[in-house]
């Protein structure tokens, strides 16, 4: 097997290692924890499904492949739950040290290119970057949602923290925010499932 191809396979046996690392919420149904890889195809699918909603003109399969790689970091970093204010202090370097690692796997040219689409997403600048976010907080709002608020009660969320972290979907969706996000927020608010404050 020629170096190229090598380092290719490497890769993509190595990004095998997402789907065992569990994440806070549950797949519906009231399932068991849901896995990185589980929620990067949901969101890739999503943001396919979705794309008419985008605030912006979006090339879709840039936005499906940032769904994709943007949690491959999380094979060293682990999951940094959403509303772990310690977590949340120590994530980008722990992410930073993942991403040199595991993307440096590729030939140097797709090492490049991941490596820019995982930056992109990180920087939250473009209209991608903004519609893939959207997915992110989406996502996992939906399947919360379905299993009646079990994993915001179990970590006692707080609306100001869900709203702070959901709030930035309207920075890719605002039609999405509006009938979807801020509805489920309101509708787990008022059956106690998330804290007014």
């Amino acid at each position: 097997m020629d170096e190229r191809l090598k380092r290719q396979m490497d890769f993509a046996l190595e990004i095998d290692k997402e789907k065992n690392i569990f994440r806070q919420t549950h797949i519906s149904g009231h399932g068991r924890n849901e896995n990185d890889a589980e929620h990067a195809w949901h969101m890739a699918i999503m943001a396919y499904l979705l794309q008419e909603y985008s605030n912006e003109k979006i090339d879709v399969a840039k936005v499906m492949l940032m769904c994709l790689i943007h949690d491959i970091v999380e094979i060293d970093a682990g999951d940094t739950y959403a509303y772990d204010e310690e977590g949340l202090k120590t994530q980008k370097a722990r992410e930073d040290a993942a991403k040199e690692r595991i993307f440096s796997i590729l030939p140097d040219d797709q090492k490049e290119k991941l490596m820019g689409l995982f930056d992109e997403f990180e920087a939250y600048e473009t209209a991608e970057a903004k519609f893939a976010h959207a997915m992110d907080n989406i996502q996992p709002l939906m399947l919360n949602d379905s299993n009646g608020g079990a994993d915001w009660r179990e970590h006692q969320a707080k609306a100001s923290l869900v709203y702070g972290r959901q709030g930035k979907t309207a920075l890719g969706s605002q039609k999405l925010f509006d009938e979807v996000v801020d509805v489920l927020i309101k509708r787990n608010i008022e059956n106690g499932n998330i804290k007014p404050e």
